[in-house]
């Protein structure tokens, strides 16, 4: 009975280590199609430094990747370029909904573009904004990173919206 509990300690503190070093080295995909583009490079900048918080280089490759930022409006036409590269990304994998249009369609209440992205993909972290302010950007980071080492990685990603 020592021995089962003992192996339980040595794999919970295994998960602890591996979600604390995940944490810290983000792979970042951005899928950027709108204004909030410019919000994105500010945070990457030096003033911002996203890169304190282990999200320094984007790839551009989904398969290279664990946490898709989608920015900016995205069409019905769109949407299935977004789910692919979705599909295509390595699990574990996360997603940041980037400003108002990609949180909700932003005020492009219309018949082309798609009322927030969960209704295609599951989203884990929601930065509110029309554009988010550099801050909220690295809140929203922060915020994802809480979460990866607390919860560990999940198959399908629940909703989180960080208090702004």
């Amino acid at each position: 009975m020592a021995a089962a509990n003992y192996g339980d300690f040595l794999t919970t503190t295994f998960d602890n280590v591996v979600n604390w070093s995940r944490k810290f080295s983000l792979f970042q995909y951005p899928f950027v199609t709108a204004c909030c583009g410019m919000e994105y490079m500010a945070a990457a900048c030096s003033h911002y430094d996203i890169a304190r918080f282990g999200a320094e280089i984007p790839r551009f490759s989904p398969r290279q990747s664990d946490v898709l930022w989608v920015v900016g409006t995205i069409t019905h036409k769109m949407s299935p370029v977004l789910k692919t590269i979705y599909d295509q990304m390595a699990e574990p994998k996360w997603v940041i909904a980037f400003g108002a249009c990609a949180a909700s369609g932003g005020f492009y209440q219309n018949y082309s573009v798609l009322q927030g992205i969960d209704r295609l993909i599951p989203v884990d972290v929601y930065i509110a904004g029309c554009p988010p302010r550099p801050e909220a950007v690295l809140d929203g980071l922060m915020e994802l990173q809480h979460r990866i080492q607390n919860d560990g990685p999940t198959v399908e990603s629940g909703m989180l919206n960080p208090s702004m």
